[in-house]
């Protein structure tokens, strides 16, 4: 399972209304993809359609579609929003990382 903070939550609703997509019915799409400084690399986009294979899960009224291969990684990961000084942007705290890069965008296992 994956879930979702207030926080993520709030930025996700707002960013997917700019970019015409309804947070009721469209998804999240997260992934993980070969890249990085630590070797795998988070993937986040806005998503219309479930492609077969597709993992569905919905916390905190966010609907987040997984695929078969990345769901092994991101299993118990919470997607959380940094608005602070120090930079900001979604982050995912995932405890099947045993290694991430400084800026957070890459891990390994």
């Amino acid at each position: 399972m994956i879930k979702v903070a207030e926080t993520a939550k709030n930025k996700v609703s707002l960013l997917m209304k700019e970019e015409g997509f309804d947070p009721t019915s469209d998804y999240v799409r997260v992934g993980v993809k070969s890249g990085g400084c630590s070797g795998l690399s988070y993937e986040l986009k806005f998503d219309k359609t479930l492609h077969d294979g597709d993992k569905i899960f919905e916390d905190n009224h966010v609907k987040i579609l997984v695929d078969k291969k990345s769901l092994l990684y991101l299993v118990g990961t919470t997607l959380e929003y940094s608005g602070g000084l120090n930079g900001k942007g979604f982050v995912f705290n995932n405890p099947n990382a045993q290694r991430t890069c400084g800026c957070g965008e890459s891990f390994s296992l």
